[in-house]
């Protein structure tokens, strides 16, 4: 087993992940040429990632002993999973009928209900769910009632884990993993200089008591969308993501296009400029939206974000720091390098900054910057600089502190970049 350093580490990571892309938009018959290492390396990639239950499923070649093997074994568990998910979500649809409580079972559950993906086919590490203000409270008893507890909190969730929380296998799924429930009452991502809030698009205006449907296909897909783009800030996007863009795009109709766009007027930033970068991302690789949709989207985004994710890739936006890396079969975790020489975490001494938060206010949706702060510079172009530079632009000054949990929301700061930012 050949020893990698922290940049050949991350060489490999880029190299497997731009190849497992693209053969899950166009698989090939011929397997990739790559090292023992790295075939190791490309089982952390699509666990990582995502989507090891979909390339068992597409691929066309069967790779070296272990690998077809992997997949295999996870897209089995995928599946066994999703059945104990579903019960999960008949239960929880059961009890919010009997208490009357309206809720929208968001992402991988609605995606699953619309025929986006057949059963097992996409993972689902937790149950998101969106309640109005008013009816949390009692959504949360109903949660308490099945035998969840609640572990944290987050400007944008609650989460709750069931009592005994298993988790037996820390690379891609398991069966037996716990299912965690993450209660949102809005949907918002903090993009540069303000937050962007689709939470009316996403809630039936009027709703049922039980688990309800987002009220359109185009609900749906801006969620999702917005999903990935506050991903996109702190590189934390993933090819999963890519696949349920692509999906949901190509099963869109001109109305539905119509229908994005008609509701993103509504919203206070009246365009999608924040769409443009996730769109082209999962045009490039699965030419999935029609050049029509991509330019009038690109029409609200600033030419700098424009210009700068006509040329980026799924690897600039996501994951590849090495230091906490769920390598398979490394009981030391020497096979795989010198790991004194990477990262204590992902996050932690990573080459690109995330956004980092400096106040103590709890962030709030309806604030039209992040609380605490303010920008000496706050015009449109200022935010088109931010989004791209903390997406893309290298820096070793500072080191994100998401682990330390200390902060309520991020921020967009940039040491010697960004306009400054003063409390």
């Amino acid at each position: 087993m050949t020893e990698l350093s922290l940049k050949a580490m991350q060489t490999a990571l880029r190299k497997t992940t731009e190849a497992l892309a693209t053969e899950l938009a166009s698989p090939t018959a011929i397997a990739p040429e790559w090292s023992e290492t790295e075939w190791l390396v490309a089982r952390a990639v699509s666990a990582i990632h995502g989507v090891s239950a979909l390339l068992a499923n597409k691929l066309r070649w069967q790779g070296p002993p272990g690998w077809a093997e992997f997949l295999a074994d996870q897209k089995a568990h995928t599946a066994k999973r999703f059945v104990r998910v579903q019960h999960l979500l008949h239960l929880i649809d059961s009890r919010a009928r009997n208490e009357g409580i309206a809720l929208v079972a968001l992402k991988g559950a609605a995606l699953h209900a619309s025929g986006i993906y057949s059963a097992g086919e996409r993972p689902m590490s937790d149950i998101d769910l969106l309640v109005r203000d008013e009816q949390s409270q009692g959504a949360v008893q109903l949660i308490e009632a099945l035998g969840f507890h609640e572990s944290h909190a987050t400007w944008k969730h609650r989460v709750f884990k069931p009592e005994n929380c298993a988790t037996p296998a820390k690379l891609g799924e398991h069966a037996d993993n716990g299912i965690t429930i993450e209660l949102h009452t809005r949907i918002a991502e903090i993009l540069p200089l303000r937050p962007v809030d689709v939470s009316e698009l996403v809630f039936p205006r009027q709703p049922h008591p039980g688990l309800n449907d987002y009220p359109s296909k185009a609900g749906l897909l801006i969620h999702v969308l917005l999903h990935a783009s506050g991903a996109m800030i702190t590189r934390g996007v993933r090819l999963l993501h890519l696949q349920d863009m692509a999906r949901l795009s190509v099963s869109m109709t001109d109305a539905d296009w119509e229908e994005v766009f008609r509701q993103a007027a509504t919203t206070d930033d009246r365009a999608l400029w924040w769409a443009y970068p996730p769109l082209a991302l999962a045009s490039r690789y699965y030419s999935c939206v029609p050049d029509p949709v991509l330019a009038r989207a690109a029409s609200g985004c600033r030419w700098l974000l424009k210009r700068i994710y006509r040329r980026r890739t799924l690897s600039d936006v996501s994951l590849r720091t090495c230091g906490s890396l769920p390598f398979p079969e490394s009981s030391g975790r020497d096979r795989f390098g010198k790991c004194s020489r990477m990262p204590q975490s992902a996050w932690c001494r990573a080459r690109r900054p995330v956004a980092r938060a400096r106040c103590s206010r709890q962030y709030s949706p309806a604030s039209p910057v992040v609380p605490g702060l303010r920008c000496r510079k706050a015009d449109a172009c200022c935010a088109g600089r931010c989004h791209v530079r903390l997406a893309t632009k290298p820096c070793s000054r500072f080191a994100p502190r998401w682990r330390s949990g200390s902060y309520d929301a991020p921020t967009i700061c940039r040491a010697g970049r960004l306009p400054k930012l003063t409390p």
